[in-house]
C-alpha cells in the first residue's frame, strides 16, 4: 500500500485546478495542496522529525492540520491533534504521554500550549516568520521520499474523550485510516463532484474521518469552518450549496433554532449525517420535515469511527437506528454488547498494552455499548454498558429515559445518571437544561412520566442546570456530572457549568 498522501498527489495529477480545501479566504487546489504537503514534509525533516516521531497540532479547523497529517504520512511520523478546549494541565498530560517531538499551534493557542509543553519545541503558525505550512516557500533540501512499508506504519494518534477516566491515545495506522475512509466513501456514495462542509472539530476522528478525509480521497471539495457558528454554517450552505455535512445533537439544535434557517434551500444536501451520541428522534424529524434525510454513523475513536452506518435512503424509515455494519466492518452481539471487527480498527492504545488487551477479544473490539438488532438487521444502540443504572434490582438504561424526558415541553437538554442510594442501590438522577421561560419541579416531571415510563425508571432526583458539560463532539461528560454534584433525592438543585452549543 502506498502512503496516504498519494490520495492528494493522484488528484493533483488528474485534477490539479479543482478546489480541494477552503477555509475562509484560503482556497486551495489539489495541486496547491500537494505543494504544501511537500513543503511541510521538508520542514519536518529539517526540524529533525523522522519516522515514528510524534508531532502535535493545536488549533481550530485549519488547512494546516490536513497538510500536517499528509506530511507526517509521507515521512512516517505520527500526527497527534490536541483538543484546543483542554486546560493546560490536560494538555501537559497528553504532550508528555505522547512524548511529542514538536508542536504546531495557531489561532492564539501558543501561550497555553507552550506552558504545557515543558520546553518541547513549539512552532506558532500565527507568526508569519514561522509559517512554513502554506507552501509559499520550500525550505532548503529535497522533499523527502515516501517511507517504505507504509501500510503498517502509525500515522494518527487521537486521545479519547476521557468520559470514563484519563484519556488514552488511540493509534491508527495508515491502513486503518484508509479503511475507515473507504467505509465513509461507501456509506455516503461520495464522489468528486461533492461539496463537503466540515464544522465539527477535526481534532477528533468524527470531524476528520467521517467526511473530511473521505471527501479528499474521492477528489471532492471540502470547506472547513474554523469554529462552529450556526449563522456561518447556514451562510455557507446558502452560498455554496454543499451536498454533504455532519452534525451532532447540540449543533443540530443550534442550526434548527437559528433565525436564518429559512434562508437555506435544503435541497442542496443529499443528506445530513449525525452521530457521537443517541440522537433524539424529535430532532431527526425536524430535519426530515425540511426534506433532509438524517443518516447515522456509529463508532468511536477506536473504530475510526465509521463502523455502523445508516444510509440516507434508509433514514426516513429507520429513525432510532444507527444502521448496519459499514462496508469493511463486521458486527456481533455478545451478551448485548456490540463488538466490532475490521481493518479500520485502531492498532493499540499508546504505551498501554493492558488497556489494549482489555478491549480486544480475538481481534474483536468490545465497544462497551449495549444494543440490539431488529428483525431487518438494523442496529439500535440502547446505552453504554457502564451507564446502566441498577435500581431496586431493575436495570435502567439512561438513554431510554433521556429520550422520553427530551419530549417534555419544558426540557431543552437532558442527561441521566445513577447515584448511589441506600434504599435502591442506585437512584435515577436527571440533569436538565430548561427552555427559556420554563420551570419544572421533580413532582411535575414524575407526573408527566406517568404512562411514559415505568415508575422505577422515573427520576428520583432532578437537577436544573445552565448547561450540560460536553466533549468537543457533543458527548455529555457524565463523569463530570457524577463527580461535580451531590443531589439529595427528591429535591431540585443547581449545577454550574457552561459550554458553547458546538461543544
Amino acid at each position: 500500500m502506498l502512503t496516504i498522501d498519494t490520495w492528494i498527489s493522484g488528484w493533483a495529477r488528474h485534477r490539479p485546478h479543482h478546489e480541494a480545501l477552503r477555509e475562509g479566504d484560503d482556497v486551495v487546489s489539489y495541486a496547491d495542496l500537494e505543494r504544501r504537503i511537500g513543503a511541510a514534509a521538508a520542514d519536518l525533516a529539517r526540524r529533525g522529525v523522522g519516522a515514528g516521531d510524534r508531532v502535535g497540532f493545536c488549533g481550530l479547523n485549519r488547512i494546516e492540520q490536513i497538510v500536517l497529517l499528509f506530511a507526517c504520512a509521507r515521512i512516517g511520523a505520527i500526527l497527534v491533534p490536541l483538543n484546543n478546549r483542554l486546560s493546560v494541565a490536560e494538555h501537559r498530560y497528553q504532550i508528555d504521554h505522547a512524548e511529542l517531538a514538536l508542536l504546531f499551534v495557531t489561532d492564539g493557542f501558543a501561550g497555553a500550549v507552550t506552558e504545557a509543553a515543558g520546553g518541547r519545541p513549539v512552532v506558532d503558525l500565527d507568526d508569519d516568520l514561522d509559517d512554513d505550512l502554506d507552501g509559499d516557500r520550500l525550505l532548503d533540501g529535497p522533499v523527502p521520499e515516501a517511507v517504505p512499508d507504509a501500510a503498517g506504519r502509525d500515522v494518527l494518534m487521537v486521545y479519547t474523550s476521557g468520559t470514563t477516566g484519563r484519556p488514552k491515545g488511540a493509534v491508527h495506522t495508515q491502513r486503518s485510516l484508509l479503511f475507515t475512509v473507504l467505509n465513509g466513501v461507501a456509506h455516503q456514495d461520495l464522489h468528486a463532484g461533492d461539496r463537503v462542509l466540515t464544522f465539527l472539530p477535526i481534532f477528533h476522528v468524527g470531524g476528520l474521518n467521517i467526511q473530511t478525509l473521505p471527501g479528499l480521497y474521492v477528489g471532492a471539495s471540502v470547506e472547513l469552518i474554523r469554529r462552529f457558528d450556526p449563522g456561518a454554517v447556514l451562510g455557507a450552505l446558502r452560498e455554496r450549496r454543499h451536498t454533504q455535512t455532519l452534525a451532532v445533537p447540540a449543533t443540530m439544535t443550534a442550526l434548527l433554532d437559528h433565525p436564518d434557517l429559512g434562508t437555506v434551500d435544503w435541497s442542496c444536501l443529499r443528506g445530513l449525517n449525525s452521530g457521537s451520541s443517541v440522537v433524539p428522534p424529535a430532532l431527526i424529524e425536524r430535519f426530515h420535515a425540511l426534506g433532509v434525510p438524517v443518516g447515522q454513523v456509529y463508532g468511536s475513536t477506536e473504530t475510526g469511527p465509521t463502523a455502523v452506518v445508516l444510509r440516507f435512503e434508509d433514514a426516513f424509515d429507520r429513525v432510532g437506528s444507527c444502521g448496519k455494519a459499514a462496508l469493511h466492518s463486521e458486527l456481533r452481539l455478545v451478551d448485548g454488547e456490540l463488538w466490532v471487527r475490521g481493518p479500520h480498527l485502531f492498532d493499540r492504545y499508546w504505551r498501554d498494552p493492558a488497556a489494549t488487551a482489555e478491549v480486544f477479544v480475538d481481534g474483536w473490539y468490545r465497544t462497551g455499548d449495549l444494543g440490539h438488532v431488529d428483525e431487518d438487521g438494523f442496529v439500535v444502540v440502547d446505552d453504554r454498558l457502564r451507564d446502566v443504572v441498577i435500581s431496586g434490582g431493575e436495570n435502567v438504561y439512561p438513554a431510554e429515559v433521556e429520550l422520553v424526558l427530551a419530549g417534555h415541553p419544558a426540557i431543552a437538554e437532558v442527561a441521566v445518571i445513577g447515584r448511589p442510594d441506600d434504599r435502591w442501590g442506585e437512584a435515577v438522577v436527571a440533569f436538565v437544561v430548561l427552555r427559556a421561560g420554563s420551570t419544572l419541579s421533580l413532582a411535575e416531571l414524575r407526573a408527566w412520566c406517568e404512562g411514559r415510563l415505568a415508575r422505577y425508571k422515573q427520576p428520583q432526583a432532578l437537577q436544573v442546570v445552565d448547561s450540560l458539560p460536553r466533549t468537543a463532539l457533543g458527548k455529555v461528560t457524565k463523569h463530570v456530572l457524577r463527580a461535580g454534584a451531590v443531589v439529595p433525592v427528591g429535591t431540585a438543585g443547581f449545577y454550574a457549568g457552561s459550554r458553547e452549543p458546538s461543544e
